[in-house]
């Protein structure tokens, strides 16, 4: 599938930019995979892929816990879509295949 592979995104948040790594995998309607920042690496969670449309959660506990909740498109090597923060609302995110 389009979305398989690895990822470098960057999320605008409250705080700034944050960089992040993605390395994701589908099968059937299923994304599974890993997200990673500042040294941590955490599984994603209830990831879904539709065609082009990616959505997947993933906790963290830098800076805060918290569930980052990821709703996308993929476009060739490109990567877009919204990350709710839970009561923060919502930021964009970008990325590009690494």
């Amino acid at each position: 599938m389009a979305v398989d592979g690895n990822w470098n995104i960057t999320m605008s948040t409250p705080m700034g930019d944050r960089t992040a790594t993605l390395s994701l995998a589908s099968s059937g309607g299923t994304l599974t995979g890993t997200q990673g920042a500042e040294g941590n690496s955490a599984e994603i969670f209830d990831g879904t892929v539709n065609g082009d449309d990616v959505a997947w959660k993933v906790s963290i506990t830098n800076p805060m816990p918290l569930t980052l909740d990821f709703s996308g498109k993929v476009a060739g090597d490109s990567i877009s879509g919204e990350m709710g923060i839970g009561p923060m609302g919502s930021f964009p995110f970008t990325g590009t295949r690494a």
